[in-house]
């Protein structure tokens, strides 16, 4: 991993708590193990080094963090504000080294020390900040504006625990509580000064002020208090260092002393707890009505105090409340920020007292909308008397919104009443339920989706009326990943190739990755690639052991699918198909089949059963063909456990096959897929969100396609789909389903596996069977492919050099031209 140019090393003069040098940092990081951690070289542990490293880091970070904030404050500059429940920003030590550009550096100071830079950036925890892609996303997104110079800030929540740590008993997923604080934070600089107050329930109240105007007032039954925890996210090699700004919930008076001294202990600190749990834990379960409360009073606690904050920075740089669209451009990632439209408007009309129209504009030209998915218990819905009872004022106003909404919807679509019905921001149906999708389309001046088919779908399906309404409205923005973080930091035997082969500019112009095309068929630069592939795979292999016990050769296809565990993403139609080469291999032990290490990794919701099972299958195959001598030398089953940021880094370097196989129209993108392509990994995919750009970018002869269209979906739904069909007319995968039904996977137990099963026979509505030939046979094309390694290592090089499109540095772009008309703004570290 070469150092930039701010790495040169320079005298020991550097100052301590600055300087870039060997020497500087080696200064620094003994005052912070004294000054912070109070310890002293003898005594200290490997922890005590790693947050005096961190700290000493972070130091280096905080001139650019005040310049770039003081530059903003003195500058007119529009601010992207990028509100998202996730921000799975994974471990900083080892990203801020490398975006300072100070890596061989670092690795000089800590070794004058007695001290392992790989040992210490390996303590590091897993920031419970995240679940999925959505949380990853919006950290490569932070990555990206920082690099491109952005004016940026993120809100989100300061959740004290992740969604869990996944360990594997028995075959079956356990939730373990992620208390990944319990050792503190080094990078979070909470700011105490910086807090707003959020209502929730009570009751609203008309008042007449001195002019004659109607004013609402809303007289909450309770508040709880907002306090800012920053954390600073530095681009890569430039000195613009923007702010992660999490809230973290507190009560408005943690302690009531007349309780205490009448003898109420519990009392006394009751409102302490019960606001606290507003950022106690990543996505409660929300089955139980318990769980869904505190998910909606989660969003409006971070969409109120993330406004409001905005409203304060407007404030401080003197600027009128009229202008708060000309300064913040706020994105709603998903419909988790989508009451940010009525928050916002309830701030200016109650709070600014400003009229309804001129709010109405202003909310519009800030906010946009990004949709993630297609699936319609995805697309959040709240039960009124939910929502009633807790925000009792926003749910007013949105009612006015959908008033004026709907009167202008009759006037358009006169005797037309089925539409206005599916417009409304209120379900009428059954259970009147609010559409948040509805309202985010209603008051945002964009919408996007995350690749070319889920905007087109998007258009043509959940928000098609909307779309006929307002076409300009809608554009697409395919995701990105951070090659920083994704390539530089994960894979640096890559990133020397790279370097070295096009030039360092690639980490920051993805583009110029083409450049390996000349050189794809190149004998020697084929070996080098597959060195580095070798290389990577037996770290992931010493992983898996060290993890599960279970050896992997190196020398296999590895062959990966991590991601959240959900039917629609179809773990389980891979599980099918390991079950019938392993059945192939029992009956014919000479079949010619390359041999594979199948990696599966990825949590299930806690409360999602199917998911649960689709684990319990895969180990519970696991644990028969391991452990079966006569295929486990060709063939292994892999369930990592724990599957995050951490592990990612081994994973996607690693991989040789790269499994994207969802429904197609059910995956909005993916970003994994990204990740892997990459890293060199091929794809076997449907034509399914950014898979159909990878295609396009790779060309169709380096891309292993299979499964139905999204039209074919629709078609085949519409048509009556039988699965049980599929599942007799096919003896091969007859044969799978009733190995399954014998408890050949679950130790004699027939039951385990008859909801999975059943569910496939029965309804499949993933399509799964439907499928399931045309993957096998495709994964027969995989194997004929990987036993000519010429041919492999070339299409696995054009792999990594079509990458190009899929930076976020090209999606933030996007975002800044179409959507928020930002321009990047250069930070000079010479003001301070």
């Amino acid at each position: 991993m070469a150092d930039g140019p701010s790495a040169t090393t320079s005298s020991s003069a550097e100052p301590a708590r600055s300087g870039l040098d060997a020497d500087a940092l080696q200064r620094d990081v003994i005052d912070n193990l004294i000054c912070l951690q109070a310890r002293y070289p003898a005594i200290a542990t490997p922890h005590d080094w790693y947050m005096a490293l961190a700290y000493s880091v972070r130091d280096r970070m905080l001139a650019r963090w005040v310049a770039t904030v003081q530059t903003y404050a003195a500058r007119e500059v529009r601010v992207a504000c990028y509100l998202s429940a996730e921000f799975l920003i994974g471990p900083q030590l080892g990203n801020n080294i490398v975006n300072l550009g100070i890596e061989a550096n670092a690795r000089e100071a800590m070794q004058a020390l007695g001290q392992d830079l790989d040992t210490l950036l390996a303590l590091e925890e897993e920031p419970g900040l995240g679940n999925g892609g959505l949380g990853r996303l919006a950290a490569c997104y932070l990555d990206s504006l920082a690099t491109l110079e952005t004016p940026a800030i993120g809100y989100g929540i300061r959740y004290e625990f992740g969604i869990f740590d996944q360990e594997i008993r028995d075959g079956w997923q356990v939730e373990i509580t992620d208390k990944w604080l319990q050792k503190g934070n080094p990078w979070e600089i909470v700011r105490p000064d910086v807090t707003f107050y959020v209502p929730f329930g009570g009751r609203i109240q008309n008042e007449t002020d001195a002019d004659g105007r109607l004013r609402v007032r809303w007289i909450p039954a309770n508040q709880v208090k907002g306090v800012a925890c920053d954390i600073p996210m530095l681009g890569f090699r430039v000195n613009t260092c923007n702010t992660l700004r999490l809230w973290k919930s507190e009560a408005v008076e943690s302690f009531d002393l007349q309780d205490f001294n009448a003898g109420d202990y519990y009392q006394a600190v009751q409102e302490k707890v019960i606001s606290e749990t507003l950022s106690k834990v990543l996505y409660p379960n929300d089955e139980p009505e318990a769980g869904k409360r505190l998910r909606l009073a989660q969003q409006y606690f971070f969409v109120s105090c993330s406004l409001q904050d905005m409203l304060r920075l407007l404030d401080l740089k003197g600027e009128p409340t009229q202008r708060f669209a000309d300064m913040f451009a706020a994105q709603l990632n998903d419909t988790h920020p989508a009451i940010a439209v009525a928050e916002l408007m309830r701030l200016l009309i109650d709070e600014r007292q400003m009229p309804w129209d001129e709010a109405w504009d202003i909310t519009g030209r800030a906010l946009a909308y990004t949709n993630h998915t297609l699936l319609p218990e995805a697309l959040e819905t709240w039960g009124l008397p939910l929502f009633r009872s807790l925000l009792p004022r926003p749910l007013e106003i949105i009612y006015e919104i959908n008033r004026r909404f709907l009167d202008d919807l009759r006037q358009r679509y006169a005797n037309d009443e089925a539409r206005v019905a599916r417009m409304s921001l209120i379900d009428e149906r059954g259970d009147k339920l609010l559409r948040m999708a509805h309202l985010a389309t209603v008051g945002c001046h964009a919408v996007n989706g995350v690749a070319a088919l889920h905007s087109t779908l998007l258009r043509q399906t959940v928000l098609r009326d909307f779309a006929e309404l307002w076409p300009e409205r809608f554009h697409n923005v395919t995701n990105g990943v951070t090659p920083r973080r994704f390539m530089l930091l994960c894979n640096p035997e890559l990133a020397r190739l790279l370097d070295e082969t096009v030039g360092e500019g690639w980490i920051t112009d993805l583009k110029r990755l083409q450049g390996l095309v000349a050189h794809a068929n190149d004998d020697a630069f084929q070996e080098r690639w597959r060195r580095v592939k070798l290389l990577k795979k037996e770290a992931l292999a010493g992983r898996i052991r060290s993890v599960t016990g279970i050896v992997a050769d190196p020398g296999a296809l590895f062959d990966v699918q991590v991601k959240r565990i959900h039917e629609y993403k179809r773990q389980h139609l891979n599980a099918l198909f390991i079950i019938s080469l392993y059945q192939r291999l029992r009956s014919n032990p000479q079949l010619a089949v390359a041999p594979r290490c199948f990696v599966f990794g990825g949590k299930a919701a806690p409360g999602y059963a199917m998911a649960k099972l689709i684990i319990r299958l895969i180990n519970g195959v696991a644990e028969v063909v391991n452990n079966d001598p006569a295929v486990n030398d060709r063939l292994k089953v892999v369930f990592l456990p724990d599957f995050n940021v951490k592990n990612a880094h081994l994973v996607y370097p690693a991989a040789d096959l790269s499994e994207q196989i969802s429904t197609a129209g059910k995956e909005a993108s993916g970003t994994g897929n990204m990740k892997f392509m990459m890293n060199g990994a091929l794809t076997i995919g449907t034509l399914d969100g950014a898979n159909v750009e990878i295609r396009e970018e790779v060309g169709e002869d380096n891309f292993f396609l299979f499964g139905l269209t999204a039209d074919q979906v629709e078609r085949v739904r519409r048509e009556g789909y039988r699965p049980a069909d599929y599942a007799n007319s096919n003896p091969q995968l007859r044969d799978v389903l009733a190995l399954i039904t014998d408890g050949h996977f679950s130790r004699g137990d027939r039951d385990v596996f008859r909801p999975l099963v059943e569910n496939l026979l029965q309804s499949d509505p993933f399509l799964v069977l439907a499928d399931y030939a045309d993957y096998v046979a495709c994964q027969e094309r995989v194997s004929a492919a990987w036993q000519d390694s010429r041919r492999w290592t070339r299409m696995s090089i054009l792999n990594t050099a079509c990458s190009g499109k899929f930076s976020s540095d090209r999606a933030i772009g996007e975002y800044c031209d179409q959507i928020w008309k930002i321009r990047p703004v250069s930070i000079a570290l010479d003001r301070l």
